[in-house]
Parts: C-alpha cells; sequence; structure tokens
C-alpha cells in the first residue's frame, strides 16, 4: 500500500481560501494597438455628434416652423443698408420674432440667406413664423401702395400730387409734357421716385394711345395722335359721365368737318392759367374772345396742344366718336347734357336750363322783408360767361372750370354760331 501525506488539519477559513491566486487574463495584442483607440474614440465622437445634429435639426425645424408672436398683419420698413443684426433687431421691435434674436440669426444661417435679404416695407402676417418671415424678406415681396391719378388733371397738377406724397422719394427733375401721362391706378412700392412713376405714366400713355390710334375710325379728321390727345383732353374736360363721351367727342368732329369753331370754354381757361388747371371764378365776357393759341372761340380747329392729360375712355371716344350730327350742347340741369343739331333748338335747351335755375333759386332763396333797389348792372366786361351761356356741373374728383364756366358747344347769344346749312 502506498502511504498518503499526512493530513494537517486547516481551519474553515483557511480551507475556503485558494492555494494559489490566479493570474490576471492577458490583454489581446489587437486592443492594445493606437490606431484602435483612435478609432473608437472617432465613432463615439461622431455618434455623439450624429445625436446632437439630430437633436439640433429637430429643435431648428419646429423653431422654423412653429407660429411667431404676432397677434396681428403688420407692416415693418427695413431701411437700406441694413445688416442681419439690424434686421433682427427691427423684427424683435416690432414684436414679428419673439426676443430670442440668435434664433433669427441662426435660422439665417441654416436657409443661406444671409446675402438674399433686401430692404423694403413688408406686410409680416399674423402668426408668421420664422421661415414665413425669411421668405418674404428674400424674394422681396414689397408693399405695393395703390394710387390713382384723377382724368383730366393738367401735368403740373399731377406733379404736385406726386410731391405730396409720402410713399415717393426725390423730385421730379422736368416737368413732363402736357398730355404724356396716363391718368389711372397704378401699384408702387415705398420709395420709389417721383421719376420712376412719371416714367412708368409717360410708357403707359405711349403704349395705351398706340393701341388706340391703330383701331381709329379713319373718318375722323384727326391727323396724328398728338392731335387726338388733344381732342381727348377737351372731350376729358368738357364731361363727367362715361355715357357721354362719345357723343361730346361728336359735337367736336362735326364742328372740325364743317370748320365750326369748337367754342369750348375749358381751352379758354386753360389759354388763361396753363398748368394750374383751374380759374377759381367764372369767365369774364371780355375772356371768350381774348386772343390766345388756346382759345377755341377765337382760334379756327384744335388748340397747338393738349390742355389735360386724357384717360383712356377719352381717348377711346375721340377716336370712335358716336354717329351723329349734333352740333351743340348744353347742361341738361340734371348732370348731363342735351345735344342739338341745330341753333334754335340749341337756344331752347339754354332758355330751358335758365328756368330750371330761376325756379330753384326762388325755392331755396327767400326774399328779405324790406328789399333794397335793384343794383345798377355790372360792367359788361366783369360779367361771367354765365349769364349768356347756361351753366355745366363741374366733374367729380376733377379741377375745372367753375359752375357756369362751361358749355362746351354752345354759342354765345352776342356771337352768332357758324352754322354751314
Amino acid at each position: 500500500m502506498s502511504e498518503r501525506p499526512p493530513i494537517s488539519p486547516r481551519s474553515p477559513r483557511a480551507a475556503l481560501e485558494p492555494e494559489q491566486v490566479p493570474p490576471p487574463p492577458k490583454r489581446s495584442e489587437r486592443a492594445r494597438n493606437p490606431f484602435v483607440v483612435v478609432g473608437n474614440a472617432i465613432i463615439t465622437i461622431l455618434i455623439v455628434l450624429m445625436i446632437g445634429a439630430g437633436g439640433g435639426y429637430y429643435y431648428g425645424r419646429q423653431k422654423l416652423e412653429a407660429p411667431g408672436p404676432l397677434t396681428e398683419d403688420k407692416i415693418v420698413n427695413i431701411p437700406a443698408r441694413a445688416g442681419m443684426t439690424d434686421i433682427s433687431d427691427i423684427l424683435q421691435r416690432e414684436g414679428v420674432i419673439d426676443n430670442n434674436r440668435w434664433a433669427f440669426i441662426g435660422a439665417v444661417f441654416a436657409l443661406k440667406a444671409r446675402s438674399e435679404l433686401k430692404p423694403g416695407e413688408y406686410a409680416f402676417q399674423k402668426n408668421a413664423s420664422l421661415r414665413d418671415v425669411i421668405g418674404t424678406i428674400v424674394e422681396g415681396k414689397v408693399v405695393q401702395h395703390a394710387v390713382t391719378i384723377p382724368e383730366g388733371l393738367t401735368s403740373e397738377q399731377i406733379v404736385a400730387r406726386l410731391t405730396d406724397n409720402d410713399i415717393f422719394a426725390g423730385s421730379v427733375r422736368e416737368m413732363p409734357r402736357e398730355g404724356t401721362l396716363l391718368p389711372e391706378t397704378y401699384k408702387f412700392p415705398r420709395g420709389t421716385t417721383r421719376d420712376q412713376v412719371i416714367q412708368r405714366m409717360q410708357q403707359a400713355q405711349k403704349r395705351v394711345l398706340a393701341e388706340i390710334w391703330e383701331r381709329r375710325n379713319p373718318d375722323v379728321p384727326i391727323k396724328s395722335p398728338e392731335q387726338l390727345v388733344v381732342l381727348a383732353s377737351i372731350v376729358e374736360k368738357e364731361t363727367g359721365k362715361a355715357d357721354e363721351r362719345s357723343r361730346v367727342a361728336a359735337v367736336f368732329v362735326n364742328r372740325l368737318r364743317q370748320k365750326i369753331k369748337l367754342q369750348s370754354d375749358p381751352t379758354i381757361i386753360y389759354g388763361l392759367v396753363g398748368g394750374k388747371g383751374t380759374l377759381g371764378r367764372p369767365i369774364k365776357r371780355s375772356e371768350i374772345q381774348q386772343p390766345s393759341p388756346y382759345n377755341t372761340y377765337v382760334i379756327d380747329g384744335l388748340p397747338p396742344g393738349p390742355i389735360a392729360n386724357p384717360g383712356r375712355a377719352s381717348l377711346e371716344a375721340a377716336a370712335n366718336p358716336a354717329r351723329t350730327r349734333d352740333l351743340f350742347f348744353v347742361a341738361d340741369g340734371t348732370g348731363g347734357h342735351a345735344f342739338t343739331e341745330t341753333y334754335d333748338q340749341h337756344q331752347k335747351n339754354v332758355a330751358k336750363l335758365r328756368s330750371m335755375e330761376k325756379q330753384i333759386q326762388n325755392d331755396t332763396v327767400e326774399p328779405a322783408d324790406d328789399a333794397p333797389p335793384p343794383a345798377a348792372a355790372a360792367p359788361a366786361d366783369t360779367n361771367p360767361t354765365a349769364t349768356t351761356k347756361p351753366a355745366a356741373p363741374k366733374k367729380p374728383a376733377r379741377p375745372a372750370a367753375p359752375a357756369g364756366a362751361r358749355q362746351g358747344a354752345a354759342q354765345s347769344t352776342t356771337t352768332p354760331p357758324v352754322v354751314q346749312r
């Protein structure tokens, strides 16, 4: 039998402890490679960056699309040469964006719009988001102001209106020629120069005049587009009713054909005051026969130039007048005119108008208890033409001759008409 080693007694604690601690496992040579270490670091950084970028994208998109603080539509003016920070300050001050100006600046960079921001006057809608605000400025959607130029104003009066309008800039360097501006409603952004406005009105007038001249009635005794503008300006000043323009034009065309003086009161006024457009009082009897290149009571045919800037409708009427034989017209007391072919019938219409005026005066003026004796007649050279000529109503929203000073082609009783029978 083999001999066993002697058993030495051990305590329980000693029996539980290992006789020899095992050595730690050896580290892989591959894990200790510096390239692996660097690669792990890069992957970790990339993962962190991707998570951050995703979070930033989500936050930025939410910020771009979130409704803005505006409680109602608002117009904001961004001046020229304003930088990105200046624009953010203006928008923040006007309540278009919230107090976080850096969100606007970050959005501008994110949308690559820094160099695309344009100055101007912009209309921002209620609760406009950052994307909407920046898009409006980048696209240059500036506010367009409607400006209406009434028909029948002279060039001097139109320039005065433009000068008084504060949405325009600069001054008019040269007064435009009479009749070269087209009265119409235009739209301009704030800051448009007044010379640009004049140029646009002149271009519109040339375009419209060319179109109307091409489709004119060839029987009309007008030799050039310039003469058409002259005739249209007289028609424009003679009536404010749209349905009368072609018939008023027919009266003057018939007179031109028969070599009869046009005898239009607005031409007298223009000969006296020129571009000011209005006399401010009735025409005197002495002024009816006062020599003037524009006084169609003295000259034959058309005056040398327009007496106002006619609108499209008057140009159309002058190019295609009504087919009538009328030679006279006078106010009918209702805002329109009565047209006749003969002087005798015209005189009856004048008498009818006088009777209506007298009746209206009697109905509206109460006689005094002690009426003074009648005054002596005024000298002939201070009586307005209304004493021999019927009153014509003023055209609405248009400076013209005073009431009683516009009779059109109606003849004065002191000057027999030249009518070919």
